[in-house]
């Protein structure tokens, strides 16, 4: 049975920057799903999903949010199977104005 790998994105925007690896594991046959949840958002849902990865089928996790680089973290904390952070800067990530829209809404 091949094992399957999961692409967890913090929000859909960031897509684009996984398009690419999606695109390339697809070629080559190898089984993709791919996830929206926020390490912030939606932590509970992450936290289940790391957990559950293994017996679900996935042999690896990659893990890309655009606001901060705590996804990766949350996920790799809750499995033992590989975890690869894929660190992004948003449109926005080094103003301030940006920040407080995000988190104090």
């Amino acid at each position: 049975m091949n094992k399957k790998v999961a692409v967890i994105m913090g929000s859909d925007s960031d897509l684009p920057i996984v398009k690419g690896a999606i695109s390339s594991l697809k070629l080559y046959e190898i089984p993709v799903e791919v996830h929206v949840m926020s390490a912030h958002r939606t932590p509970e849902m992450a936290c289940e999903f790391a957990t559950k990865a293994r017996e679900n089928g996935f042999g690896v996790i990659i893990a890309v949010a655009g606001m901060a680089a705590h996804l990766a973290g949350v996920i790799a904390a809750h499995t033992t199977l590989p975890v690869i952070g894929i660190p992004c800067k948003s449109s926005c990530s080094t103003d301030i104005r940006c920040i407080r829209r995000e988190y104090c809404q």
